[in-house]
């Protein structure tokens, strides 16, 4: 027997063994169990970054894995600061509704109200459909961007917007840029100024800082499969890095009212246009019992798992981006007491380097784990050859991302998303006959795939 499948089996019956030291240590089945999941990740390669479980205000489980950086070098400690990614835009929204709170601003207020410069559009945009990402905005222009003086020139200079507002959906990062020029607008002071003085210093955190250089104490860098550092260049401003124990601080200061009242978190837990979309905040279950929210930012990624119930909270932070979302719900399973999964090994990242040097070597290298170490490797995951077939595209290399995707297909015939991946692949190498043909086997199994339905109207035709 495999000998994770023995330890699995080992950690599932931990908490019967001795029922009286578990009556002096509470947490005691918990913290072993955790930290064999978390050793295990570890020694597999799947987590670099740091763990923290508390629940009641007690701590179940804190322990850093890794390093801070590529090199090797130094060990991250629980004072290390990450980039939470999209978790960072909690504290925009937040620091809005505070100031709803407090009157000084309202739901309905447009963006007109606040001396932007922008046009006519902002007539019709209000910070309400900002915080829902409803306003129909389009997403910064990436490629021409540099600062935020070219932040607002762009949104000064948009003609249109992409949608009525309140019509549809669309995620983007113009929308938290101009929820803290409003901020600025009405408090007359940075957005750093007022996180400071109204979240910073009443929560006591106390390893954060905003925009922090590379050489900056404590920073950790993100870094790839081949251990290179990430470039890790922001062209805006004011986005707060945080160390796990500051980060429980601030979901603890939600979960508790002490910066906004629950009827407002609750209003910010639920996208109020689209019940099946995100919000700033991640978003919560139909009871409002968990709050669950992840972010990314080059190599870094970082999720967190709140029940408001138990009081339980569960955050990994990594600089290495990999599988931080199946490793916090193995965490959150084993404090529900449930059976929990045991992660694997990315098989993307085991073939990705043969793939690049030899595809067809590459692919027999997939066929050979997946004979020898099936329990070790991530084969029933679709997303893992999905992945790695738009790694490859994003080089260019058209031949070697079509064959990865066909490798797909062949693993997983029933997921429609894969042959629109192929479909696009296709479409990419100008194989229209081949992307039609994999557009409607794509369309044929999600009768509700758009994007397929889209393409097939858009192929040339004959």
């Amino acid at each position: 027997m495999n000998k994770y499948i023995t330890l699995f089996l080992s950690l599932s019956f931990l908490g019967f063994i001795n029922a009286q030291e578990l009556e002096t240590q509470p947490f005691f089945k918990y913290n072993k169990t955790i930290d064999s999941l978390m050793q295990i990740s570890s020694d597999r390669g799947i987590f670099n970054g740091n763990v923290l479980v508390t629940r009641n205000d007690s701590l179940v489980y804190q322990k850093s894995f890794g390093y801070t950086d590529g090199s090797g070098q130094t060990e991250l400690t629980k004072k290390s600061i990450f980039s939470p990614g999209s978790i960072g835009k909690e504290f925009v929204a937040v620091s809005i509704m505070m100031l709803i709170e407090k009157g000084v601003l309202h739901l309905d207020d447009k963006l007109s109200k606040f001396d932007l410069g922008l046009p006519e559009w902002s007539e019709k945009v209000t910070i309400k459909h900002l915080l829902n990402y409803v306003s129909g905005l389009p997403q910064i222009d990436w490629d021409n961007v540099e600062n935020e003086n070219d932040y607002l020139e762009d949104l000064q200079a948009l003609p249109s917007l992409l949608f009525e507002p309140g019509t549809d959906f669309n995620y983007n990062n113009n929308s938290i840029f101009l929820q803290k020029k409003i901020i600025e607008n009405v408090t007359k002071k940075t957005f750093q100024e007022f996180m400071r003085e109204n979240i910073i210093t009443p929560l006591k955190m106390k390893n954060v800082v905003f925009d922090p250089n590379f050489d900056y104490p404590n920073r950790a860098r993100s870094f790839d499969i081949y251990k290179e550092n990430a470039s890790e260049i922001y062209t805006s401003k004011g986005w707060l890095w945080v160390s796990i124990d500051d980060l429980n601080k601030w979901i603890m200061a939600l979960n508790h009212n002490k910066l906004i009242s629950r009827k407002t978190l609750k209003l910010l837990l639920k996208n109020q246009y689209f019940e099946n979309e995100h919000t700033i905040l991640g978003g919560s279950d139909d009871l409002f019992e968990t709050h669950t929210h992840g972010g990314q930012s080059y190599q870094f990624e970082s999720i967190y798992i709140s029940e408001f119930k138990d009081d339980l909270n569960i955050i990994l932070m990594s600089n290495h981006k990999n599988q931080v979302p199946e490793i916090a719900h193995s965490v959150y399973d084993i404090m529900k007491d449930k059976a929990f999964t045991l992660p694997k090994k990315s098989i993307y990242r085991a073939i990705r380097q043969k793939c690049l040097e030899n595809i067809n070597e590459g692919v027999k290298y997939y066929y050979a784990l997946k004979e020898s170490d099936y329990d070790i490797y991530s084969f029933e995951n679709p997303n893992e050859l999905n992945s790695l077939g738009y790694d490859l595209l994003s080089l260019k290399m058209m031949n070697q991302s079509i064959e990865i995707f066909k490798l797909a297909v062949s693993e997983f015939p029933s997921d429609g998303n894969l042959y629109d991946s192929l479909g696009e692949a296709y479409y990419t190498n100008k194989q229209y006959e081949l992307a039609l043909l994999n557009y409607k086997k794509s369309l044929e199994l999600n009768p509700k795939n758009t994007n397929a339905e889209e393409m097939i109207n858009k192929i040339p035709k004959k």
